[in-house]
């Protein structure tokens, strides 16, 4: 072949392939986005992980983080707590102070325990030091974890109570309904120490652990 009829050869195969390239440049898979549009692609919207409302405390069904099993700062009031802790037995608070017509609730959180007045007409108590014409209590021992006994009081005057099981070991209460008075406000039960009345009254409660140390 002569360089004449060679470069004609070949300027026909180049004119060819660029009509054929011109003619994809704008099929789709070509470099052109069949999907592209003139319309703003809106974002998905981010959904939240589940774990997030538990963990920030939002979540509606999980707890406010407020701690209110007795014996804890959120203690219910007018809850008395019978407690065995190690070699300590004890009620929390040990005073309490109430106003008459209301109800005391004794709760059980560990052991067996009861709450029973100082009356001579009770055959476990050997003095009385409960207000003249009071009603005396006895919850009987209470061994179940959360186990409850109620008490309401009517009489003004100081009360002193202990624990049938632990009195030796120094388990005793007192209740101020109102204002001191009775023969509880003479010196301290036989079994143990307790916070004066004026002073249950003054802090309206004492906890074990305050009086104790």
């Amino acid at each position: 072949m002569n360089r004449r009829t060679y470069l004609a050869t070949v300027g026909s195969t180049v004119t060819g392939l660029s009509v054929g390239l011109a003619g994809c440049e704008g099929a789709p898979g070509a470099g052109a986005d069949p999907t592209d549009t003139d319309e703003e692609e809106s974002p998905s919207p981010t959904a939240e992980p589940a774990e997030t409302a538990t963990e920030t405390g939002t979540d509606p069904d999980a707890g406010t983080g407020t701690d209110t099993a007795a014996g804890t700062a959120g203690q219910v009031p007018n809850t008395v707590e019978m407690v065995t802790e190690g070699s300590d037995y004890y009620f929390t608070p040990i005073g309490l102070s109430v106003e008459p017509g209301e109800t005391i609730t004794w709760v059980n959180e560990s052991g067996s325990h009861s709450a029973t007045a100082y009356a001579e007409s009770l055959d476990a108590a050997s003095v009385t030091r409960i207000p003249e014409g009071a009603e005396p209590w006895n919850s009987g021992i209470l061994s179940e974890a959360g186990a409850t006994f109620e008490h309401t009081f009517e009489e003004t005057g100081t009360y002193d109570y202990f624990c049938i099981p632990h009195a030796a070991l120094g388990m005793v209460g007192r209740l101020v309904v109102g204002e001191p008075g009775g023969p509880a406000t003479e010196g301290q039960p036989p079994n143990g120490e307790l916070p004066s009345s004026e002073a249950i009254v003054q802090r309206g409660a004492i906890s074990y652990d305050e009086f104790a140390n």
